[in-house]
């Protein structure tokens, strides 16, 4: 970068004068241009863009440099520059933007305490331990193999690992599931399944609106219909309310009830176990033990799917796509989530899950026990 600075508000304001009457002059020259290309206006607004920021990134002065004092002293009368007008006032940069300032890895943690949720939601762990407890009364004819030495296995460890209630305390702090009560000094997430509902209609939306913009204007004359910043405001929305839900035990939790849930799956998907259920995988394993012995009516796929595509759509966001200002980048970014949008809406409303679920106080449960296979009489 340049040793170059903007040092007065007079400076300033003259070069970004000049910069609007630069945009000015080039979309008058450009008219006929734009007229048959109308995104060539997005990269003039771009270039303008570009030049403003390196512009104010001028604003910041060098360490140590004595006029670092705000400008203070000009505006005071001390020392050997003094303002005589307004303009001759220090120029002062902005301060970083809130949406600029996400940390990434917290995200991502969420993400995958999303999937967590939705693996343990549709009975992952409740069928493990249900085969533990067939596995000790001898219900079932299994003694040894690998998954016989896993089920042993599996609760050794339990000094270690998050227990069930403080694994629902969790999910209630962060997306306000459950009925279970946070830890101490947390409050219950509940925007958050209005947020995320929201976040993936905006995108299907613009995505549907892109389509038929393309079908009406098949040779691109003009921009399509969808609206950037109606996605980015729901975005960002989204973006902030994991911001705040993500501080305290959340990664290590993640981590720690990631390798559980692997362990889980290893079991079902031994073959002395798949063998005694006569399963093809350890999904076939999972439904047929809640059908015979939960009595619970299997929605693996949705309950699946919803894990999937919502961490998907959640490390989307961890990610600075969303602040993406130029069109053709930002609808290019935001198809990597459109289908998981879709996705995620559908498997949610096949599940009975609307936009906005609550409880007395607003907010979210979604624990509720799955629903119950009629025994015989």
């Amino acid at each position: 970068m340049t040793d170059e600075r903007v040092d007065t508000l007079g400076e300033l304001n003259g070069i970004l004068g000049r910069l609007q009457q630069l945009r000015t002059t080039m979309v008058r020259d450009a008219r006929d241009e734009l007229s048959r290309r109308p995104g060539q206006a997005e990269l003039i607004n771009q270039y303008i863009a570009d030049a403003e920021g390196a512009i104010m990134s001028l604003l910041n002065p060098a360490p140590g440099d004595p006029r670092d004092d705000g400008g203070l002293m000009p505006m005071i009368g001390l020392g050997d520059e003094v303002a005589r007008s307004l303009g001759d006032s220090a120029s002062s940069n902005l301060v970083p933007n809130y949406d600029d300032q996400i940390n990434r890895e917290r995200i991502w943690a969420l993400a995958d305490l999303y999937y967590i949720y939705q693996m343990e939601r549709l009975g992952t762990f409740r069928v493990v331990l249900k085969l533990q407890q067939l596995f000790k009364s001898g219900e079932v004819r299994l003694s040894d193999g690998p998954g016989a030495m896993a089920l042993y296995q599996y609760d050794r460890k339990r000094v270690l690992r998050y227990t069930a209630s403080e694994r629902k305390a969790a999910y209630r702090k962060v997306f306000g599931y459950t009925d279970a009560t946070p830890p101490d000094g947390a409050e219950p997430n509940g925007p958050f399944h209005a947020l995320m509902s929201n976040f993936c209609r905006h995108v299907s939306s613009f995505f549907e609106n892109k389509r038929v913009s393309e079908v009406l204007r098949p040779n691109n004359t003009r921009e399509t219909f969808g609206s950037m910043a109606v996605v980015r405001r729901a975005g960002l929305d989204l973006r902030h309310n994991l911001k705040q839900a993500s501080y305290g035990n959340v990664a290590v939790l993640r981590s720690e009830v990631m390798v559980l849930l692997r362990d889980a799956f290893e079991i079902l998907n031994a073959p002395d176990i798949t063998r005694l259920f006569g399963a093809d995988t350890g999904w076939d394993v999972l439904e047929e033990v809640l059908k015979r012995h939960l009595h619970e009516r299997p929605v693996t796929s949705q309950r699946n799917r919803l894990a999937v595509t919502g961490r998907d759509i959640l490390r989307w966001l961890a990610e600075d796509y969303v602040l993406t200002d130029v069109r053709t980048d930002f609808e290019a970014l935001l198809e990597a989530i459109v289908d998981a949008s879709d996705d995620w809406l559908t498997s949610a409303e096949s599940l009975g899950l609307r936009r906005q679920l609550g409880d007395r106080q607003g907010h979210v449960i979604d624990f509720r026990p799955a629903s119950r296979i009629k025994k015989p009489a």
